[in-house]
């Protein structure tokens, strides 16, 4: 990963806790929106999701799309983000 968005920055930089889906890099308002009904509504349930699918990145993108429409640039984004996540807590 050359370069990061300030989104992604700002998620990684802090437990996760009980931040919104909109709050990981690459999911702003209308996926947000998308992603909460169909029952995602914490960063934390997407995290799960990314989990269930072995953080396997083509499974995990056809997810997201499958569910909220997010085009490639969007998803390889939010793969990223929770990526990060889980590498900077193993650190």
């Amino acid at each position: 990963m050359s370069s990061t968005s300030q989104k992604y920055r700002n998620f990684v930089a802090e437990p996760m806790g009980d931040k919104t889906v909109t709050e990981l890099a690459g999911i702003g308002e209308t996926l947000g929106r998308r992603l909460t009904e169909a029952g995602f509504d914490k960063a934390f349930n997407v995290l799960g999701q990314y989990l269930v699918l072995k953080k396997d990145e083509e499974l995990f993108k056809d997810w997201i799309n499958g569910v909220c429409h997010a085009n490639t640039k969007q998803a390889s984004d939010c793969y990223n983000c929770l990526r990060g996540v889980l590498v900077k807590e193993s650190s």
